[in-house]
């Protein structure tokens, strides 16, 4: 069964909910803006409500499976598998040639699901960070990078624990090429054009 709901949770991450929303407003948002099919690009192209709409269905790709997970008593350890795959299906969609997004709205489903007091600090460090700098990539990485300290902090399972640093290097690993444009100065802000 654990293998099963680990294939579910992938192609449940394969969807790619900003590519599908764009699409009906007939534009490809892999050829405009950065070329991401996450929640960011799509709001900077074709706005704010389809941004927001993807931002919910990414979250929801890692939030239901994981809580299936759950409801069907697997164990932390397939739990955890099950929250690693849908991230991994949203970061390499076999429904879009394997080339996906950054994974940061489906992770936060999976945290969700197992640990919602700590997403909520996530979400704080995240719009804390977002107020400061105005740039998405880096205060997503702000709040990845956060998730296993705070998860350990809160006294979470070291399963739960190493499930946020996972997690962590998925988001950090898919944002290199946003590390080099923060380090030459020319990541973008948001809002800005």
């Amino acid at each position: 069964m654990a293998i099963s709901i680990a294939i579910f949770a992938y192609l449940i991450g394969s969807i790619p909910t900003g590519y599908v929303l764009a699409r009906f407003a007939g534009v490809d948002v892999r050829e405009v803006g950065s070329g991401n099919i996450g929640a960011t690009n799509v709001a900077r192209t074709v706005g704010k409500w389809r941004g927001i709409t993807t931002l919910i269905g990414d979250a929801a790709k890692g939030f239901l499976p994981v809580y299936a997970a759950v409801l069907l008593g697997l164990s932390p350890i397939e739990t955890a598998v099950t929250g690693v795959a849908a991230v991994i299906g949203h970061l390499f969609p076999v429904f879009l040639k394997f080339k996906g997004g950054k994974g940061v709205a489906t992770a936060v489903g999976v945290l969700l699901a197992l640990a919602p007091l700590a997403t909520f600090i996530l979400l704080v460090i995240f719009a804390l960070a977002m107020a400061a700098s105005r740039i998405v990539s880096l205060s997503s990485m702000a709040a990845a990078l956060a998730a296993p300290i705070t998860l350990w902090l809160l006294d979470y399972s070291p399963i739960v624990v190493a499930l946020g640093a996972v997690l962590a290097a998925l988001i950090v690993a898919r944002h290199r090429d946003n590390i080099r444009r923060l380090f030459a100065g020319t990541e973008p802000r948001f809002g800005s054009h």
